[in-house]
């Protein structure tokens, strides 16, 4: 990989279209940054590779103007282009497609040689039959679309003539992409255009990401990326951040209590600006917070939007386009806005609750200020006393230039089987030229001589167990070359083109129609008709709700409403944050430290002061466990700090280890910073006792073992039967095609227990429930430390959340509220007297 500061272009070399660009440039009284000229020349010169740039300093610019010159170049110096397709574009978000289009149209608004002639199409799954009929009778110069857009057209009969005429790929926002099988399904698709156009060009456009050797291999692959160019450009990316602090302070904070109490000062906030975007963690989260804020300033109605993934297209898209004309006050909104949509009127942003990781928060900050130069400003919004601490932790982490790395997946088959499908839909294969193909990625580089027969097999048979069944028979072998077996079956395989999970949902509708959006069917099915709900930032009531769908009539009461829970609210701390927040709690009680502490450290003084004084502070060289004795058991706190999933795999072990000694009825609760067991005996004080249950041995067997990781990788197969192709979901219920999957599940345990996506599926269980590579890390850590155990005459106020997370699992919601506010009355009491 070749990197070159951006400052060192040189003039001799610049191509003469670029002395356009300059031009063009001038006219809106701006000057090209060194790296958008180094990416331009780059691109044109037939080099491939990744710009990583902060958000809003001119990445699409750079990546698409070099596109342009990479083309004028090879067709007459500037001349018209040649027909046919020139340019793919890939968004991750079809949200971002339309705005992406009118980005690259821009530049091309203004007459001379560089432009001419040049058109940008748009194909998402949004696209109508009718607007893709029309693309292939006319493709456009540049076409922005899909990853699995993409891999779509890839499986076309003519893709060899689509794709024949492309000189350039650009892959926007990779690092969202990078980590996901989407990413996969991107790099297949990647080598697929170079096996069939092999001059063509690659570039990847990043904004946050840390590991970017490793974002460059799987874009270009790891045979080309000793050649490829890596463009950082060296532009501090000014940003403003700060916390609202809460008065009065409390000293014993639990999870969620605190968050709406700060609708005065959010409300503040919102008004000194013009347009604000607020941003949630969870969609259940911006239901409340839109309510709220909808409550607090009734006059803002009109000119307030709530955005989230449930809510139906059209009210997200009036709620875009109001962002984008300066019309709106404020949107409340969760990940769905977090992508490169450009809305310039956007002043600041507020964050409700922990960032959870540092690139989180510097991707939403970067949702402000959207335009190079500009101020980015973002409003961190505690939930609870100890989110003051994880948002000083990453507002330092910003400042010091850190962020996280986002590792790429490898060898996930069910991607594998699905892209051999593609393939052999698109004119066959030939099978020793589609391994070399596969294996030039980075994703099945490693991949072996067995797991690609399986895969074939797979494809071809639905491996014995299914090779009785014609569905599964999707290819066929004819005189040396792999083809697919019928065109019912490509018509099935590309309706079924995709790796995105979905849960199992129903729509929400007027009684006398109109869509509102979407919720879990969990949540439904949980109502009785006539209940009252808050979704899409209005008070409804169930009428009726036939399975399929939940017909709704507007609430006349708005009080005490049910809030739909959407699975995706597990979202753990980052492993730098989690570090981050350590050294902060460490230092804060030192001497002297108070005064040079950041402003929300030293605002949680004193309840990091009060648990020094009943318990200690943990550390990086110590593992905390407190040992506290109340009415209802024996409760032990653990302290690791490695995020809420780990410590829900870390509680499952432990209390499955005890009960393996000595049967015992344990239960456990856990937060991002630690974890709780709860039983009627005490009987784990020995630190000898904790290095057991502590020990990394048999770490894998035995969390086998203590999880219903069956039961659990049964549920999750259905992603991956989607994904490989053994079950559809269009146009049946998610209920079915759970069970469908179920049903194949139980016989490929049963009939063919070598099958190799029952292994992936017990493997990607455990690391998206448990993060087990990080879980095995955190136990090889605690190995290695002192084990500090402290028997508490009372809750700590570290201890106070996770416990606060026990009760509220076991009460209901009245019932645990009470409970909670009076051990916190009783604590503060112990403490000294009320927090102030």
């Amino acid at each position: 990989m070749r990197g070159r500061a951006a400052a060192d272009s040189g003039a001799d070399q610049i191509p003469g279209v670029v002395v356009g660009y300059r031009r063009w440039f001038a006219d809106r009284g701006w000057v090209p940054f060194s790296f958008q000229e180094d990416v331009w020349q780059s691109v044109a010169a037939g080099a491939s590779g990744v710009l990583h740039a902060p958000t809003g300093t001119g990445k699409t610019l750079a990546a698409w103007l070099g596109a342009v010159a990479r083309t004028s170049a090879i067709d007459a110096a500037g001349g018209e282009p040649a027909s046919g397709l020139h340019v793919v574009w890939v968004t991750p978000l079809r949200a971002l497609a339309a705005d992406t289009v009118r980005a690259l149209e821009e530049p091309l608004g203004r007459p001379g040689p560089v432009v001419r002639g040049w058109t940008v199409g748009l194909r998402t799954g949004d696209s109508s039959a009718a607007d893709r009929r029309r693309l292939r009778a006319n493709w456009p110069t540049a076409l922005v679309t899909t990853p699995e857009s993409l891999s779509i057209l890839l499986s076309l009969d003519d893709a060899h003539e689509i794709f024949g005429t492309l000189d350039t790929v650009i892959v926007d926002e990779w690092h969202e992409l990078l980590s996901t099988k989407r990413g996969v399904q991107t790099e297949l698709a990647l080598e697929r255009l170079r096996s069939l156009r092999p001059e063509v060009v690659t570039w990847g456009l990043s904004a946050t990401l840390a590991n970017l050797g490793d974002a460059v291999e799987a874009l270009v692959g790891p045979t080309r990326a000793a050649d490829a160019r890596l463009v950082s450009a060296a532009i501090p990316r000014r940003l403003e951040i700060e916390t609202l602090i809460p008065e009065p302070m409390e000293r014993f904070p639990w999870a969620g209590h605190m968050g709406l109490r700060l609708v005065p000062q959010v409300v503040a906030a919102i008004d000194r600006a013009a347009t604000t975007l607020v941003f949630t963690n969870t969609r259940s989260q911006a239901e409340r917070w839109f309510d709220a804020i909808s409550a607090a300033r009734p006059d803002w109605r009109k000119s307030l939007a709530l955005h989230h993934g449930s809510v139906d297209r059209d009210l997200r898209t009036k709620a875009e386009a109001g962002l984008k004309q300066g019309r709106m006050k404020c949107v409340v909104a969760t990940s769905s806005l977090d992508l490169g949509v450009d809305f310039g009127p956007v002043e600041q942003v507020l964050q409700v609750g922990s960032p959870k990781g540092i690139g989180r928060l510097l991707q939403r900050a970067g949702r402000s200020g959207h335009a190079p130069g500009a101020t980015g400003r973002l409003v961190c919004v505690p939930t609870h006393a100890l989110e003051l601490i994880e948002c000083a932790a990453a507002r330092g982490a910003v400042a010091e230039g850190t962020v996280e790395a986002r590792r790429p997946l490898e060898l996930a088959l069910d991607c594998l089987a699905q892209h051999i499908v593609t393939v052999a839909c698109s004119g066959g294969f030939r099978e020793a030229d589609l391994l070399a193909e596969v294996r030039r990625t980075r994703a099945f580089a490693r991949l072996d001589d067995a797991s690609w027969r399986w895969a074939l097999d797979f494809a071809a048979r639905g491996g014995p167990a299914l090779a009785a069944y014609p569905n599964y028979a999707r290819i066929v072998e004819r005189f040396g070359r792999w083809y697919v077996s019928s065109k019912a079956i490509a018509r099935r395989h590309r309706m079924g083109i995709g790796t995105i999970a979905s849960d199992a949902t129903v729509e929400v509708k007027w009684l006398r129609g109109g869509r509102l959006g979407t919720v879990e069917e969990s949540f439904i099915s949980r109502l009785d008709e006539g209940d009252r709900f808050l979704f899409a930032g209005r008070p409804l009531v169930l009428f009726r709700f036939d399975g399929l769908t939940a017909w709704v009539k507007r609430s006349r009461v708005t009080a005490a409403l049910q809030v739909p829970r959407w699975n995706g609210g597990r979202m753990p701390l980052s492993t730098l944050l989690s570090s981050a927040v350590l050294d902060l709690v460490r230092e804060a009680t030192k001497p002297g430290a108070g005064r040079a502490a950041p402003r929300e450290v030293a605002a949680v003084l004193p309840l990091l002061q009060i648990q020094s004084r009943w318990s200690r502070l943990p550390d990086r060289d110590t593992l905390l466990i407190e040992r506290w004795t109340g009415r209802d058991g024996h409760h032990a706190f653990v302290f690791p700090f490695e995020g809420r999933l780990v410590h829900e795999g870390l509680a499952a072990l432990v209390a499955w280890r005890i009960a393996r000694a000595k049967p015992s009825t344990l239960t456990f609760a856990c937060t991002d910073w630690g974890f709780e067991l709860a039983g009627p005996e005490a009987d784990i004080a020995a630190e000898r006792t904790w290095r057991r249950l502590l020990s990394p041995a048999n770490l894998l067997e035995d969390l086998l073992a203590c999880l219903n990781t069956t039961e659990m990788a049964r549920r999750h197969f259905r992603e991956i039967a989607r994904v490989a192709g053994l079950v559809q979901g269009g146009g049946r219920t998610d209920r079915q095609t759970q069970a469908s999957a179920g049903l194949i599940y139980d016989v490929l345990a049963e009939h063919d227990a070598t099958n190799m996506l029952l292994a992936q599926a017990r493997r990607e269980v455990l690391e998206q429930q448990f993060e087990f590579r990080r879980l095995a890390g955190a136990l090889e850590a605690i190995a290695v430390k002192d084990i500090r155990i402290v028997e508490t005459p009372r809750i700590t106020p570290l201890a106070f959340p996770i416990w606060a997370e026990f009760v509220q699992s076991r009460l209901t919601t009245k019932d645990w509220l009470a409970r909670i506010a009076d051990m916190a009355r009783e604590l503060e009491h112990e403490a000294g007297g009320p927090s102030s």
